[in-house]
C-alpha cells in the first residue's frame, strides 16, 4: 500500500470533476498522480475540508465526522484496495467502543472523510501503478510553479490517458 494526500481537485476536459492523489514519502513514485473522478456534492466537501471553510450548516461529510466524535469511534485509515472495470472500490477501517470494522464506501466519500478528521489515506500499489500519470515534477519548486504546473495538468489531462473503459465517475 502507498500512503497518498490530495494534490488538488480540479474540472477534466469534459467538465468532470477529478481529485489528483500524490504519493507520500514514495521516491519511486515522487512524480506521479492518481486521478480519482468524483460527484460535485464531494468535490465541494472536500474543497471546504481542506480549505477549511464553513458552510455555515453540515454536509453530510461533517455530520458523518460528527457521529464518530459523539460515538468515541476514530477512522484508522481510508483504503483504495481495488480497481474494478474503471470503478475504484474503497474501505473505512473504524475503530470504535466495539471493537474494529471495515466498511465498504465510495472513494469520494471517504477521501472527503478522511480530509475532515485528518485520517491517512492508502492505496493498493498496482491500483495506483495501473492509473498513476506523471507530474513532471521538478526539484524543489516554488509553491508559484506548483500551482502553474498543476494547472498545466489540469489543462491537459484526458480521461482516456488513464486507459480506463466506460464512465470514469466512481458514483
Amino acid at each position: 500500500m502507498i500512503r497518498v494526500t490530495v494534490l488538488g481537485l480540479a474540472i477534466d476536459v469534459q467538465q468532470r470533476p477529478v481529485i489528483l492523489l500524490g504519493p507520500v514519502d514514495d521516491a519511486l513514485r515522487a512524480d506521479k498522480a492518481m486521478p480519482v473522478w468524483i460527484g460535485a456534492q464531494e468535490t465541494a466537501s472536500i474543497v471546504a475540508a481542506i480549505q477549511g471553510t464553513s458552510i455555515g450548516r453540515p454536509l453530510t461529510h461533517d455530520l458523518m465526522a460528527t457521529l464518530l466524535e459523539a460515538t468515541g469511534s476514530h477512522i484508522d485509515r481510508v483504503t483504495i484496495p481495488q480497481l474494478v472495470d474503471g470503478t475504484f472500490y474503497a474501505e473505512v477501517e473504524l475503530s470504535t467502543p466495539n471493537g474494529k470494522h471495515v466498511l465498504d464506501a465510495r472513494p469520494s466519500d471517504s477521501i472527503a472523510l478522511a480530509v475532515r478528521v485528518g485520517a491517512e489515506v492508502w492505496v493498493a500499489d498496482d491500483v495506483f501503478d495501473e492509473v498513476a500519470v506523471e507530474t513532471e515534477g521538478t526539484p524543489q519548486p516554488t509553491e508559484e510553479e506548483e500551482i502553474a504546473e498543476f494547472k498545466d495538468f489540469v489543462d491537459h489531462v484526458d480521461p482516456d490517458d488513464f486507459n480506463i473503459e466506460g464512465d470514469k465517475s466512481e458514483d
